[in-house]
């Protein structure tokens, strides 16, 4: 039997980059709902935020709290004065107890729901708590936050300073120990990132979170006929990272028709493995229609997925996106993570909009950027010259210099 830990079997705490915005939103909202993939440590960040406070903690895990939220679930919201219901997914009728407790009583903080579920994509769940609760979430660990430090990338910093004082900000932001293909293969999950050492430890941790999401998550998201059909689709996934997303193709390759395979990547997406990347266009309309690239959530995960050892060019693109994401979940006018793309095959690997501005970000996995690698870069600031900041290239060499006027080459360690 394979068995799970969860980090609060540890007694070392990393610092999450969300506690800020939890702690100033419970100040505010009588309902916070947390999600996440499970084990990113929502547990933990939740009994966290709780110690030394009258918060009271219960998860659904527990059979007799899962039962007792089916069968009473207005005395279980009333048993205390400030709760926080773990994994709130499992009995999403507690949500309706939960509705009308607050609109008693409508006291800031009263609630802290998490749930390894996107809870407004759930089909079971109509009760969304509008106008009462705030909606977060909780990506793996950052490489800085792997390192202690609490936060996400320099994105904001980028943001906040003149294109000009970039290179100072990032050779002032400190050096790797590693290279990036084992922060791809350790992950952001944080028992394999921050306590198994070992190859063979991380494997084994792998497989029993696919047999535990597979087995047991999945299932009370959704009724899936054939778990070995959604393993191929996984794996599938997982092997076209940084693509666009054909789900005929996918169908095809899997033996799964386009409407199956429709509804299992939505299942996907609702747990949080899946990362859909839109298509920036100045129309917002367009952007709903262009086809999205496919992501995953968690490099280590989707290399075990995928059965590669070694990872590609595409799970750097990847670990660029899930930093966005968790520096994402830090702010409250949320920067929208895009790519783009023209009709003659040019593409920007990542575009982040965010207060007017537009800053491009090509990801390249060589250790000698050249200015042909800019060239995407230059059509797409040459497209939107109002709004786009300086180009920025990603690479995973040591060097930060201005490749050309406006095109900066920058380490992937010196940003995130």
């Amino acid at each position: 039997m394979i068995i799970i830990h969860d980090m609060n079997d540890y007694h070392s705490y990393l610092p999450r980059c969300t506690e800020a915005l939890i702690a100033r939103a419970l100040a505010t909202f009588p309902v916070v709902v947390l999600t996440g993939a499970r084990q990113t440590g929502k547990s933990t960040l939740a009994r966290h935020l709780g110690r030394g406070t009258d918060r009271e903690y219960v998860t659904l895990d527990d059979l007799e709290i899962l039962d007792r939220a089916r069968r009473e679930p207005d005395a279980l919201v009333a048993s205390a004065d400030r709760l926080t219901i773990d994994e709130v997914q499992r009995s999403p009728e507690l949500l309706l107890a939960v509705k009308r407790r607050v609109d008693e009583e409508r006291t800031s903080g009263r609630f802290l729901l998490t749930g390894s579920a996107n809870l407004l994509l759930m089909h079971r769940v109509s009760e969304t708590l509008a106008g009462r609760a705030v909606h977060l979430s909780l990506w793996p660990l950052t490489r800085r936050e792997q390192l202690g430090q609490g936060r996400a990338g320099l994105w904001s910093d980028l943001f906040e300073a003149p294109d000009t004082d970039w290179p100072e900000l990032l050779r002032a932001s400190g050096r790797a120990d590693e290279d990036w293909q084992s922060l791809a293969v350790r992950g952001g999950y944080p028992v394999p990132a921050h306590q198994l050492q070992h190859p063979d430890e991380r494997s084994l941790w792998y497989a029993g979170y696919t047999q535990t999401y597979l087995e047991r998550d999945l299932q009370e998201l959704s009724a899936i006929s054939s778990l070995a059909d959604f393993r191929r689709l996984m794996r599938a996934a997982c092997l076209r990272l940084g693509n666009l997303i054909n789900q005929t193709d996918l169908g095809r390759d899997v033996g799964l028709s386009q409407p199956t395979v429709h509804r299992h990547l939505a299942l996907l997406e609702t747990s949080y493995q899946l990362v859909r990347l839109p298509a920036y266009a100045v129309n917002r309309t367009k952007r709903l229609i262009k086809s999205p690239k496919l992501f995953w959530s968690d490099t280590g995960l989707a290399l075990h997925l995928a059965g590669e050892r070694e990872p590609r060019g595409a799970h750097l693109e990847n670990l660029v996106l899930t930093d966005l994401l968790a520096w994402r979940s830090t702010e409250i006018d949320a920067p929208e993570i895009l790519y783009w793309r023209t009709t003659t095959g040019e593409e920007v690997d990542l575009v982040v909009e965010w207060g007017g501005q537009l800053l491009p970000i090509e990801v390249k996995s060589t250790t000698r950027p050249r200015l042909r690698d800019t060239t995407a870069l230059r059509t797409f600031r040459a497209e939107y010259p109002e709004t786009a900041r300086a180009g920025l290239l990603i690479h995973a060499g040591e060097e930060v210099q201005w490749l050309a006027d406006g095109m900066l080459a920058a380490p992937w360690w010196a940003i995130f």
